[in-house]
């Protein structure tokens, strides 16, 4: 069912004028509608109605040079500095592959876009935005002052669609499936699970043994998954930054999984979050939602694929790392030593 907004558009605006420094995500939140319903409100007034599909988005984009792609979910934000290229289309599933802009993209969850302008001491902000049905955010482009700015009216000009009001109507949120597990089946999972030889058989796995992720690692047990402390995920980030490795670190919502290759430097904790904040990429996670993290082995033909994939309470995934692989090979020694010392969580949640 499509759901109005019960606010006016200029009751919005107001608001977002009286709480400048407010997020908008958080905004949203304060007036009880979704973030793209407060940006829609802005329709004429710095924002503009675009086409959301990612055929017209991601080329797009690659005429802005240098910009700051956000893909997020509850608990976790990322963030990376480079440009955008080597577009690959798919009706299902599509991508973008260059050395910093790492993108999996679905499209059909890509619905609502608004070209969004904001004045500031330093000059004008500007970002492509796109929101799922239910008005949430699947990815974000940021302009940077090296950004080719030049390029942005003609964008917007080309990206444009007829509609441009300032109300938009979103559907209910999706909830998140819970854990799925099928104990009747376990010996069957384990079985399975020492076959494979690709890591992206394993959801196909769990579809057909009617189980999910989570539900699946609460019962395979070792030497496939070991639950771990809640403190593990600020433990790896430390660990990662003081042993210099590279990783790959995956945050994604319905819409959009980016993902970041290469080291951590630097690491800024400030109240529940812990921040890295790296030239060229930032993250920035609640380590209070993390409610399960997991330790896990998938077989492949390159060695063992070893992970450390983290969910909050309602059983949505917020990150998964893995070690970078050399020499054609899924296992690096240094991330495993990595994983391997991280503390036990003592019970298996239910």
């Amino acid at each position: 069912m499509m759901q109005p907004t019960a606010v006016r558009p200029d009751e919005i605006r107001a608001f977002v004028a009286e709480n400048p420094k407010l997020r908008a995500r958080d905004a949203g939140d304060s007036l009880g509608i979704a973030e793209a319903q407060l940006v829609a409100a802005h329709a004429g007034h710095g924002a503009i109605r675009i086409a959301a599909h990612p055929d017209r988005i991601i080329p797009a984009a690659e005429r802005l040079g240098e910009v700051m792609a956000l893909t997020r979910v509850g608990a976790c934000v990322h963030e990376k500095v480079g440009e955008y290229g080597e577009y690959h289309p798919g009706e299902h599933a599509a991508m973008t592959l260059t050395e910093n802009i790492d993108l999996r993209i679905f499209p059909s969850h890509w619905v609502h876009a608004f070209a969004v302008e904001t004045a500031s001491e330093q000059g004008p902000r500007r970002s492509l935005q796109i929101f799922d049905a239910a008005g949430d955010a699947v990815h974000k482009i940021h302009l940077r002052d090296g950004s080719n700015h030049d390029a942005w009216a003609g964008i917007v000009a080309d990206l444009a669609i007829a509609d441009q009001a300032d109300s938009l109507a979103v559907e209910a949120r999706t909830p998140v499936e819970p854990p799925k597990s099928r104990s009747d089946k376990v010996d069957l999972l384990r079985e399975a699970w020492a076959s494979l030889t690709d890591t992206h058989q394993f959801l196909r796995l769990c579809s057909k043994l009617k189980m999910n992720r989570l539900g699946a690692y609460r019962i395979a047990g070792e030497p496939w998954v070991r639950p771990l402390a809640p403190t593990a995920a600020d433990a790896m980030l430390q660990a990662i930054r003081d042993a210099g490795i590279e990783v790959m670190i995956f945050v994604g919502n319905r819409g959009c999984i980016q993902i970041h290759t290469g080291p951590i430097h630097t690491l800024k904790p400030m109240g529940p979050w812990q921040n890295v904040m790296d030239p060229g990429f930032n993250l920035h996670l609640r380590l209070d939602k993390v409610a399960e993290i997991w330790a896990v082995q998938k077989p492949t033909q390159r060695g063992p694929a070893v992970s450390v994939e983290a969910f909050d309470a309602e059983g949505g995934l917020i990150f998964q790392v893995f070690g970078v692989g050399k020499e054609g090979r899924d296992s690096r020694p240094e991330w495993g030593r990595i994983v391997e010392a991280l503390p036990t969580f003592a019970e298996v949640p239910a």
